[in-house]
């Protein structure tokens, strides 16, 4: 008598496989391991306190080819730490009157335990957290050496400030001209800032994108316009003598559009410019509209946002293609100094920046290129014409391609000595200073005798003091009463810390080396490292795709550069996920509410209706995230990782749905109920052999291509075909292979059913099924039968059948013999292995 199968108990079974892996050490890494090595990372969190289903989207993935690839023979690195500094600690001190480490600790503790509830095979071992000094400190002293390689400097730089919190604001941290904490009005000012020298490597940056054939062509080509390498001209404009002083005769211009120089209506410099300030000395007016343009963010959008505003100095500048030509020359608001040379040329025609000011200041619109030249008188509307075409009313250069035009305007120039072509670069080098408590201290000693001195590595780690006040704004490093306070290490006199702390991304661009290789002497041993790296395969959001990643590459290329490592691209293979999103909702006040507020349409605690709004990214902001951890205790991990993988390309976003994890939930207990009710068999089933045989092959082709909703899909298809099949040898080899099919996505209730096949060890450690290459071939191939071209039937045959064999079949079938009515075939023509036409 059978018994009745039961139900798979992921509450006991969960914690049960976990504690095993756990005690077996299962996913810890051996850097002294003879198999072939597999690093697999997804980008580490922030310790905000909780995981959302973002997270478990991204380390499911990742998880899923890690357990793949421990099954296919490999030493596998799959780690995970915490990006643990930055402001939301600071504002959570200020807002709870706790210390920022106290409510990061606490942070890191309630999501590794609920990432671990979620069983990823992480090797727990490396864990780190860029706030500890075990990590900071070994950061610092890689600071000090590109300090000694010459790729760190110190510079006056201008910067958003936030005049109320006394810090310096991040171009994403102005909203609307407004510090995004405080409210305040940004100012622009001038602070001396540490940089990293970034540009140095750009153009390596750039060529090194064209090795990256596992990255996605979008993020290769946002990396490639942010590092912005073009080629231009760099000219001077002449001042009228008459006009200017003595110390104001010319200034330089680069643009990337010297084929538009005949479009030009005027000139332009930026607030800071020096010619600006010197005629400021001596005029009011223009030194209070500087004081307005310095009132304003950084921000390239802001630039590009803000209503285009500029003083007229009354100066005329020269055109240089035609020295009875003069254009006046403006201070403008949307100009800055960190973008080329501080000065520009207006053609209001073909930008829309210079538009906008021509008219607000009654200047000339002249075309200049146009689509064709019967265009050529055409207006310009409200929007500057950026389009292809051919340069007109341009005198020499009339009917001339934009790239034709340009090239003898440069030729032009530097036949003539007044510009030369020049190739000039978007990226900036990096400014890593922050002036905030909670990051890694800048490990420099300020003296007035020696300047800026590295601090000894043997005083490494500089720690961050506990004894901080939160109580007022700014940074609580400057009014420390002891820390900052220091001899200087070179002459013995009184000197001071740095009391800037380091750029975040600084902390995530060299944390997967670390991960590599942990020694406590130094941040990493070479040797080891370099088994590991590059990472194969990495995985996060494509909201990193530039500066994360950019940084990143170009810290790795950093080190390899002053010898510390060989390994110039960190990231093999990049893949960058979809979102998690979900429904919105509001209340009749407007608020957001969420979804565990709402049932049926109306809100839970009032029972008033609600407003349902648009499908988007979870976000604590808008509430409509949904916890975790709930979900897990009501359907277990495995549910809430199958339905992860299963409903959506992981490419696309996965819209959260009740009905997609329970289904995800029933896929779990059919899985369990097979496995469950496995009996002996007999014989061989040589359809299901091939179904099987096929699926190992496919679910293995899928997971290495991360074309995990594929996977799953086949597993739904052998899963089927196991259910349908009568008892036999076959079906317990089904059964055996489905399990470790299935062990990488679902692997709690995949250690249940190795158990209860009775197969030794855990399938964590099992190989991966081999595919009979045999059984891959296909042995039947399907025909199409058409009577007077049109298609009447399909039949299956032998591959290879002979001809006659195929026309005997295809003879007999009804539908064919319908169609025939009676009538003779005068022709049958066999297209071997693809089709038969009989002619009537």
């Amino acid at each position: 008598m059978s018994r009745e199968p039961s139900r798979f108990n992921p509450q006991v079974a969960d914690a049960r496989w976990q504690k095993a892996w756990a005690e077996a050490e299962t996913f810890k890494a051996d850097d002294h391991s003879a198999k072939p090595k597999s690093y697999v990372l997804e980008m580490f969190p922030y310790p905000s306190g909780k995981i959302h289903m973002g997270h478990v989207r991204n380390y499911t993935m990742g998880d899923v080819l890690a357990r793949y690839r421990r099954m296919t023979g490999h030493e596998v690195l799959h780690p995970m730490g915490w990006d643990a500094f930055g402001m939301p600690a600071e504002n959570a001190a200020m807002e709870r009157g706790v210390h920022p480490g106290q409510w990061t600790y606490a942070n890191i503790d309630s999501m590794k335990a609920q990432l671990k509830r979620i069983g990823f095979a992480l090797d727990w071992s490396r864990e780190l957290a860029t706030c500890h000094p075990d990590y900071y400190g070994h950061e610092q002293a890689l600071f000090l050496d590109l300090y000694e390689g010459g790729l760190v400097y110190r510079k006056e730089s201008a910067v958003n400030w936030d005049p109320v919190d006394m810090t310096v604001l991040a171009n994403e941290q102005v909203i609307d001209g407004r510090g995004w904490r405080s409210g305040a009005l940004v100012e622009r000012r001038k602070l001396s800032q540490w940089f990293l020298k970034i540009t140095d490597f750009a153009e390596d940056l750039l060529a090194g994108l064209q090795s990256l054939d596992q990255w996605p062509d979008k993020v290769k080509l946002m990396q490639e316009n942010w590092i912005g390498k073009s080629k231009g001209l760099r000219f001077t404009f002449t001042i009228l003598p008459s006009e200017a002083g003595e110390d104001l005769k010319s200034f330089d211009v680069y643009t990337t559009r010297p084929d538009t120089m005949y479009g030009a209506s005027f000139a332009a410099i930026a607030a800071d410019h020096p010619i600006a300030v010197a005629l400021a000395k001596d005029n009011a007016e223009l030194a209070a509209f500087l004081d307005e343009c310095r009132a304003t963010g950084t921000a390239a959008a802001e630039v590009e946002t803000a209503e285009k505003r500029g003083y007229d100095t009354g100066l005329k500048v020269i055109h240089p293609l035609d020295p009875d030509w003069t254009l006046p020359l403006y201070v403008a608001n949307f100009v800055l100094m960190e973008y080329g040379t501080g000065a520009i040329f207006g053609c209001p025609a073909h930008d829309q920046r210079d538009l906008d000011f021509a008219r607000k200041y009654g200047l000339p619109v002249d075309r200049v290129v146009a689509p064709t030249p019967e265009q050529a008188a055409e207006p310009v509307g409200d929007e500057a014409y950026t389009g292809p075409g051919l340069i007109v009313n341009s005198r020499d250069l009339d009917g001339l391609s934009i790239e034709d035009a340009k090239a003898k305007v440069i030729a032009r120039a530097e036949a003539e000595g007044w510009g030369t072509g020049t190739t000039v670069w978007r990226l900036r080098d990096w400014g890593v200073s922050r002036q905030r408590y909670w990051g890694t201290p800048i490990p420099i000693i300020h003296c007035e005798a020696c300047g800026p001195v590295g601090v000894p590595k043997d005083q490494l780690p500089v720690v961050l003091p506990e004894d901080v006040s939160f109580d007022v704004p700014g940074n609580p490093l400057d009014r420390h009463p002891t820390w900052k306070h220091v001899d200087c290490p070179k002459c013995g006199s009184p000197a001071r810390r740095e009391t800037d702390t380091l750029d975040t991304f600084v902390d995530s661009s060299w944390y997967f080396i670390r991960f590599a290789s942990q020694p406590k002497d130094q941040p990493f041993d070479r040797a080891i490292a370099e088994q590991w790296l590059p990472v194969g395969q990495y995985i996060g959001g494509v909201e990193h795709a530039i500066l994360h990643l950019l940084y990143a590459r170009f810290w790795t290329r950093a080190l390899q550069h002053i010898g510390k490592i060989g390994v110039a691209e960190p990231f093999t293979g990049l893949f960058t996920q979809g979102m998690v999103t979900h429904e919105t909702y509001k209340d009749v006040g407007g608020n957001w509410l969420s979804p565990d507020e709402v049932r049926d349409g109306r809100q839970i605690s009032t029972g008033a209706p609600i407003t349902v709004g648009r499908v988007e990214k979870m976000s604590k902001s808008k509430k409509n995230t949904v916890d975790p951890t709930g979900i897990v205790d009501q359907y277990g991990a495995d549910a809430v990782r199958w339905f992860m993988l299963s409903d959506s390309p992981p490419e696309r976003d996965l819209p959260w749905s009740e009905a997609g994890i329970e289904g995800a939930w029933r896929f779990v207990q059919r899985l369990w109920r097979l496995v469950d009710a496995a009996g002996p068999g007999d014989g061989e089933d040589m359809d299901l052999a091939r179904k099987l045989h096929r699926t190992i092959a496919g679910v293995a082709e899928d997971i290495e291509a991360l074309s995990f909703n594929k996977a799953v899909a086949k597993l739904y298809e052998l899963t089927s075909a196991i259910e349908k099949a009568k008892p036999s040898d076959t079906r317990v080899e089904a059964l055996e292979a489905i399990v470790r099919l299935a062990a990488p996505m679902i692997p709690h209730v995949a250690e249940e059913g190795w158990a209860r096949l009775g197969r030794h060890g855990l399938v964590a450690d099992a190989p991966w099924p081999v595919a009979d290459p045999a059984l891959l071939i296909d042995d039947q191939v399907t025909i199409a039968v058409q009577v007077s071209g049109k298609l009447r039937d399909t039949i299956a045959v032998a591959k290879g059948a002979a001809r006659g064999d195929v026309e005997a079949l295809a003879l007999a079938s009804e539908k064919v013999q319908r169609a025939l009515d009676g009538a003779t075939p005068k022709k049958v023509i066999v297209v071997p292995d693809r089709l038969v036409n009989i002619v009537a």
